[in-house]
């Protein structure tokens, strides 16, 4: 597991730029920025492993983990509250169609609203090269051996994406539906896509990820008449696993249930900005 095994430590870069070269400094905003530098990949690096057999140090080293994740996670949280920026984290398995539906959704919000996203990788920019085309910002994220994006990551990206207020960012994890339900990244919640080529048992093989996310996209819907797909059943398995999820059907590539899944980021951006401006007014109220 991610979480005691320090996978592609020392291997991710930004934008093809080693994330471990680079220095902090705090910004206006009160949060620490790590800003990468144009350094040489280090290829060699060590790994700490400890002796076969120590399950409680095992145990130990992924709480250490976590907790230095959730630490990051807190101050990217925080940062996006002040700021009035919808972070939402994008997860599904390889080939969902996670990609196709954000440059969908750009389309249909270019010119509206602010946006930007991070793109999560093992290896090459392609994805991200797909959003830049439409005129959106983009960071790449390569994660090496790493099988997710943690929020160390994301906040390194951030330094160099520089959203406006009052943004929609999105981040779209490597494609995995175990690791990356594990790891906070600070964002508003967890949006899984499921395409329904993938079968309808996938949110119990995999109840993690279902369980940490609020939406659930079934993806592909467009394809139905060719599938031996229940729909009703993946529905329910998903709700077994957690009864609140949301569900939306949509079709990524024909544009099909576009419109409920852009209402639902209205209403999200909308609550994230009350909240701001909540906080706000009670700034302002005199102390008694």
């Amino acid at each position: 597991m991610c979480t005691t095994c320090g996978c592609g430590r020392g291997e991710v870069t930004i934008d093809g730029q080693d994330a471990d070269a680079s220095h902090e400094h705090v910004g206006a905003d009160g949060m620490v920025y790590r800003h990468v530098h144009q350094h040489p990949r280090k290829h060699s690096h060590e790994h700490s492993h400890a002796p076969e057999g120590t399950q409680a140090r095992w145990v130990q080293i992924g709480r250490d983990i976590l907790a230095k994740n959730n630490m990051f996670a807190a101050a990217n949280r925080e940062s996006f509250e002040q700021h009035a920026v919808l972070a939402l984290n994008l997860v599904s398995s390889p080939g969902s169609g996670k990609t196709t539906l954000l440059l969908r959704t750009i389309a249909a919000l270019q010119g509206k609203t602010p946006l930007g996203v991070i793109e999560g990788d093992q290896q090459t920019s392609l994805d991200a090269e797909r959003i830049r085309a439409t005129g959106a910002a983009a960071i790449q994220i390569n994660t090496g051996k790493g099988c997710h994006l943690d929020a160390q990551n994301v906040q390194q990206a951030l330094a160099v994406l520089a959203l406006p207020q009052d943004a929609l960012l999105f981040i779209e994890n490597v494609g995995n539906l175990v690791c990356p339900a594990e790891f906070d990244l600070g964002e508003a919640c967890k949006v899984v896509i499921l395409s329904v080529t993938e079968g309808e048992d996938k949110p119990l093989k995999y109840p993690d990820m279902f369980l940490a996310s609020r939406l659930m996209l079934l993806n592909k819907c467009d394809l139905l008449p060719h599938l031996d797909f229940d729909m009703q059943r993946v529905i329910e398995n998903a709700h077994r696993v957690n009864p609140a999820i949301e569900v939306m059907q949509i079709s990524a590539s024909s544009g099909a249930g576009m419109g409920p899944w852009l209402s639902w980021l209205a209403r999200e951006h909308a609550a994230v900005r009350a909240r701001r401006a909540e906080n706000c007014n009670a700034f302002k109220q005199p102390f008694l």
